[in-house]
């Protein structure tokens, strides 16, 4: 396909890969080799040894695998250990009566993307524990689908896709400055007098490998945008490897980004981890039998009536219905080892009562830590000098090194329904924008009432606002509930023109809640897994610090990591970061889909 700089649609399409790859979390394309499986609990070989089985961390991660354990090994007993007198985790939904009705404000995640294989898990999730009926989808026609904005710099600048017309696309690349390079660095990029990837280089940053195929500008004011919506963080600092697999592996074999995406347009196949594929084939194979999951894939993102906590709330209901599963809120697991036994080994946790400070030792023959990397390393520390028996070194740094930051949320009503200058998802905000503009430090806005109808009881508009992140990197202390609602009411006026009065506002500081993947996560994970292998596959790891950080990530960690312990294909978690990347080019009928 013939490729010139007169050809303004292939900035169009080259925005619309990276941004893919972006609002993509890792898990979705995984790329080391996974165990195929389908979405369903059913096993061809049990682990018969796994009968008393700790899960510690009460989030979504945690949640989803004593779920899937209950289901699959019904024998087993299943204690799950949250430090927290309440249970989810960073999924966190309010209901608050604003007078006339209720609203609901989301704390945390706020929506799922259907159409990836990590969202499909999720939705046999959904269908499973009976959540159908609460789901509410956002059309992919909508306007929060098709009206996505970034503030450049000092007004909002709608994103290219394939919701506009080609000439207000074309139009908006040449007249917006944040564009500016856009066209000429998607050209560029295509040439092969392009400085190839030195061979020895292994992962590099966001930024430096974007600035490097498509120029800094790009990265700048575009990318660090949706990277502050995603994951609160540093372009510079984050994994191009794991957060953009497609895009560095299309470099690796063909030179180009683009031409790998050229490619997939040519031929009708696009790339598909090898691991996902007998997942998308089979959830495809059957879609016939739910219409509302049918509906949920097409859509854009889908949340539920009560918000996205009712997934955790409904899990939680579940898992104390069943007879093998134990739940001990307000316990602090305080350490994790090995101890040998009569019977060949078991993990030893200590736990401390968070209310007495009495603290119990107990043995599992199994355990799954879904807590933080950096929390599960300090646990594993041995106090002794050396190193214990199938116990880690000192300082487990592999796992350690996957840090968070913290964001703070802050929800806000209006009554008046027709506030908002425009209509979309939100706006983002990048790197780039002048500090005149965003003294606050905000990472992005929500326009919650467009992003998720049908949610409230009373008509009205309903924002978001998130700061931080990275921005307050190596701050010891943060805004006060007082100090977030004021951020947020005066960046509502400067870039919206928002001056009145909410009629109810929440804020909420999330410490560190979004795990940043830096550069080398792949490798610090593989070390990881051999560290963990010192367990004897007694001991794994699932959550946001691995993995991905999205919602539908979490799922499919818990889903993989309780497949791996039952059927014994696994022993860490962490065997994704291990062997080569594979993917398979596929056609949408190789994997079952209906065009």
């Amino acid at each position: 396909m013939p490729i010139s700089s007169s050809n303004p649609r292939l900035a169009v399409n080259t925005l619309d890969v990276l941004l893919k790859q972006c609002y993509s979390s890792p898990a979705c394309r995984r790329h080391a080799p996974r165990r195929h499986y389908a979405t369903g609990t059913s096993t061809s070989h049990i682990n018969h040894e796994a009968t008393d089985i700790a899960v510690l961390g009460g989030g979504i991660t945690g949640l989803a695998s004593a779920y899937f354990l209950s289901r699959s090994l019904p024998h087993a007993k299943i204690t799950l250990f949250e430090a927290s007198s309440r249970l989810g985790g960073w999924l966190h939904s309010r209901t608050v009566d604003v007078g006339t009705g209720n609203v609901v404000f989301e704390q945390g995640p706020r929506n799922l993307r259907p159409t990836n294989p990590n969202g499909f898990v999720t939705l046999d999730l959904v269908r499973d524990i009976g959540l159908e009926d609460r789901v509410l989808m956002t059309s992919k026609n909508s306007l929060a689908a098709q009206n996505r904005f970034v503030y450049y710099p000092d007004h909002l600048v709608r994103m290219p896709g394939p919701g506009m017309p080609l000439l207000s696309n074309v139009t908006n690349l040449l007249s917006e400055p944040i564009f500016k390079g856009a066209v000429s660095g998607a050209f560029f990029e295509f040439m092969e007098w392009r400085p190839k990837r030195p061979d020895d280089l292994k992962d590099e940053s966001i930024g430096s490998f974007i600035s490097r195929r498509f120029g800094s500008a790009l990265a700048d004011n575009v990318v660090s945008a949706v990277i502050h919506g995603i994951y609160a963080g540093d372009i510079y600092k984050l994994s191009a490897r794991t957060i953009l697999p497609w895009a560095w592996q299309s470099e690796s074999e063909r030179g180009s980004v683009l031409e790998g995406q050229l490619y997939a347009a040519a031929t009708g196949r696009r790339p598909v981890a090898t691991d996902d594929v007998e997942i998308i084939k089979d959830f495809n194979s059957r879609l016939a039998m739910s219409d509302t999951l049918e509906a949920v894939k097409k859509s854009s993102v889908f949340t539920f009536k009560g918000g996205v906590g009712e997934l955790a709330h409904r899990l939680e209901r579940k898992l104390l219905g069943s007879r093998n599963v134990q739940i001990h809120e307000k316990t602090q697991v305080n350490r994790v080892r090995l101890q040998p036994d009569a019977k060949g080994s078991r993990v030893r946790i200590t736990t401390e009562d968070v209310s007495t400070k009495e603290t119990r030792d107990s043995d599992f023959t199994h355990t799954i830590s879904t807590i933080s990397g950096s929390a599960f390393a300090r646990m594993v520390r041995s106090d002794e000098k050396g190193v214990e028996k199938g116990v880690f070194p000192m300082h487990p740094v592999s796992l350690a090194k996957a840090f968070s930051v913290t964001v703070m949320v802050v929800n806000l009503f209006y009554s008046n329904p027709a506030i908002l200058p425009v209509h979309g998802f939100g706006y983002l905000l990048p790197r780039t924008v002048p500090f005149e503009q965003n003294p606050e430090r905000a990472l992005g806005v929500v326009f919650d009432s467009d992003a998720s109808i049908g949610q409230d009881e009373v008509p009205g508009t309903k924002v978001t606002v998130m700061f931080g992140g990275h921005w307050w990197d190596g701050w010891n202390t943060y805004p006060d509930e007082d100090e977030g609602a004021a951020m947020a009411k005066s960046i509502l006026n400067r870039h919206l023109g928002i001056s009145e009065e909410p009629r109810a506002i929440r804020v909420s500081l999330q410490r560190n809640c979004i795990p940043q993947y830096p550069v080398g996560h792949e490798r610090n994970m593989e070390k990881g897994h051999d560290q963990l292998e010192r367990f004897q596959g007694r001991l794994r790891v699932a959550g946001n610090s691995y993995t991905g950080v999205g919602l539908n990530d979490c799922v499919r960690a818990a889903k993989d990591v309780v497949k791996g312990l039952v059927d014994g294909t696994g022993k860490t978690g962490l065997e994704s970061f291990v062997g080569g990347k594979k993917y398979s080019w596929v056609t949408a009928e190789d994997l079952n889909e209906k065009r």
